[in-house]
């Protein structure tokens, strides 16, 4: 039985793509978080139905949900029975495979299972009204900041690891060139940018996609969000600035199939098929287009992609400790965020 919070994620089952036609028709049921909505509704999907119906005659109808990535794991693990997820990070998936939905390596698949990636960037009003350029001008009095919230957001995950992955790098740069600070150090300046920032944060939305919204309404100064959030819109006219921190996190994002529920709707072979279309040339693309870092580097050297040089500091998850490690030391019940909201809900 669903919980009433899995409600607004079930809903969005009515998302059909695709028509349905003479003979054999399969199903396939996707949850993917809510930033790549528009690639995968406009270009992947329709693409792979027209690939799968020229090599197996058959037609493939794909129901669709959209949501922050924490919130579609929690409802598959709760009974929402999708056939594939397309998720922020990889300890999303790891959650399901838990719980025993997941019963393969997915991290064996071609790119270790990521299908997209990105990097964190900060967006703000034309002209740059207050001045930002780097994280510690997201701590400066009077700047009121946005990014959506950890505990239900993927996207706001990679947001408060590039903060505090940032101050790592910054502490080693104001240590001086040839002397490396304590671990001890680093970690007290990081915990205290994340701090400084988290105090000037005024909204936090529920998924990155509606973080975006928000600052297009035109609430706050500056949204720390995915570069991808940012390039699209800019490209088509909207009033934003894009600023790449030099030190900032390098985000990849996962898919995989439920092994679980595809075997229970027999549907493996088209769920199989459809994760191996994501890391193809044409879905590699649609993702460059929307302003992705694809992870195939034939498709990174289209023209969507050419003036978007690395920044000189990026740093992954993997420098970082990995997934287990940085998310308990950031998000766990002692965690750094989770103890700033807290002691800033009391007014320290």
């Amino acid at each position: 039985m669903f919980v009433p919070s899995l409600f607004a994620v079930l809903i969005a089952w009515v998302a059909f793509s695709g028509s349905v036609m003479a003979g054999e028709t399969k199903e396939l049921t996707l949850a993917v978080y809510s930033v790549p909505k528009e690639a995968y509704e406009r270009t992947i999907i329709p693409a792979f139905q027209r690939s799968w119906k020229e090599r197996t005659g058959q037609d493939v109808r794909i129901r669709s949900s959209y949501g922050a990535s924490g919130a579609q794991a929690r409802a598959i693990i709760g009974g929402f029975d999708a056939d594939v997820a397309v998720l922020s990070l990889e300890g999303d998936l790891d959650q399901i495979a838990k719980a025993g939905l997941i019963s393969h390596d997915w991290r064996t698949g071609p790119h270790k299972g990521v299908v997209s990636a990105s990097v964190v960037a900060l967006g703000v009003r034309k002209g740059n009204p207050k001045g930002i350029k780097v994280w510690e001008d997201l701590a400066r009095p009077g700047v009121e900041v946005l990014y959506p919230n950890p505990k239900t957001s993927g996207g706001a995950m990679w947001d408060v690891i590039a903060i505090y992955g940032a101050g790592l790098k910054l502490a080693e740069q104001q240590a001086g060139s040839g002397k490396k600070p304590s671990a001890e150090s680093s970690e007290v300046y990081a915990s205290g940018l994340l701090k400084r920032i988290q105090k000037n944060v005024k909204v936090m939305d529920k998924s990155g996609r509606e973080s975006v919204t928000t600052f297009e309404r035109g609430v706050g100064d500056v949204i720390v969000t995915y570069e991808n959030e940012l390039l699209p819109r800019i490209k088509n006219h909207r009033p934003y600035e894009i600023i790449i921190p030099d030190e900032t996190v390098w985000i990849e994002n996962p898919a995989a199939v439920i092994d679980r529920h595809v075997d229970q709707h027999h549907v493996r072979d088209v769920a199989e098929a459809f994760v191996s279309f994501l890391h193809s040339k044409e879905a590699q693309a649609a993702f460059a287009e929307l302003g992705f870092r694809p992870i195939d580097q034939a498709a990174a050297q289209t023209p969507a992609r050419t003036s978007l040089p690395l920044p000189s500091q990026l740093f992954t998850i993997a420098d970082l400790g990995g997934w287990e490690k940085i998310s308990g030391t950031l998000f766990g019940p002692r965690g750094v965020w989770t103890t700033t909201v807290e002691d800033l809900a009391r007014g320290k």
